[in-house]
């Protein structure tokens, strides 16, 4: 656990931060990649990452905030509120955010939406590894108590006051780069557009509550019938991809030239 990479004079820079920019800076750097093989100029890439990464800041945070409200921001200065450099965003709330500023943006623009949403998926997958390593730095969203060779024990000051963890931000990181790895090696083979986008999802919902299922730092307000939070938007996040994909196959049949 090492929340603090280093200090600009007295301000302290945190890792959290630190691994929240290089998750976009490599998922800007792939999707632009990708977006070559398919015709789409790295502008519109760098311009459409640029307004999700506000969006999804802006909606990881409100989401937190609003959950934590009780636990960590109650009685405290407003001006925490706006501290995400220590950490607290909630991912479901910034793939939200991010989703609506995307389709504003692309919408405005007048830009293929499916087309560039399948063009981002595999990178989104790939900053949530970066992500979740901030997370393992920042000693949050970790496991319950164990004793597996693996097992992770932040310091005694620690809430876990040192007890053996579930590594669960290890177990998401790994999970989201084989999500990456299998989107990438999709994205190369894919029949229509807005398929690798609703994969996306549908993966990203399947192993997000299978990481879930060992994680130990909710309180007991957010665990219902036995699901965390987290697990309890996977299943209409889990729908959504299904109808998507179903919905964009059946178009894409539809417009299909005859032969």
């Amino acid at each position: 656990m090492h929340p603090i990479a280093f200090y600009l004079g007295s301000l302290p820079i945190r890792w959290y931060g630190v691994m929240m920019a290089l998750g976009f800076l490599a998922g800007l750097w792939t999707a632009t990649r990708r977006a070559r093989r398919v015709n789409v100029s790295a502008e519109i890439i760098s311009d459409v990452t640029l307004w999700l990464m506000l969006g999804s800041i802006v909606g990881a945070r409100f989401v937190y905030v609003t959950t934590y409200w009780k636990q960590e921001f109650s009685g405290q200065p407003f001006s925490e509120v706006f501290a995400v450099w220590n950490g607290g965003l909630v991912y479901y709330g910034g793939l939200l955010g991010a989703v609506v500023a995307g389709i504003i943006f692309l919408t405005v623009k007048r830009l293929p939406l499916w087309k560039i949403a399948d063009i981002l998926a595999p990178s989104i997958a790939l900053g949530s590894v970066f992500g979740r390593i901030g997370c393992l730095l920042n000693g949050c969203c970790y496991g319950y108590a164990c004793e597996l060779p693996w097992a992770i024990h932040f310091p005694p000051s620690h809430e876990t006051h040192g007890v053996g963890v579930h590594p669960t931000e290890i177990y998401d990181a790994l999970l989201n780069l084989v999500l990456y790895l299998a989107l990438a090696g999709w994205f190369r083979h894919k029949k229509f557009d807005g398929q690798i986008f609703a994969g996306y999802l549908i993966g990203y919902a399947v192993f997000r509550s299978i990481a879930e299922h060992f994680r130990g730092d909710y309180p007991a307000d957010h665990v219902h019938h036995g699901l965390t939070s987290a697990q309890v938007v996977s299943l209409p996040m889990l729908a959504a991809g299904v109808v998507l994909l179903f919905w964009l196959s059946r178009s894409a049949r539809k417009t299909a030239p005859v032969k």
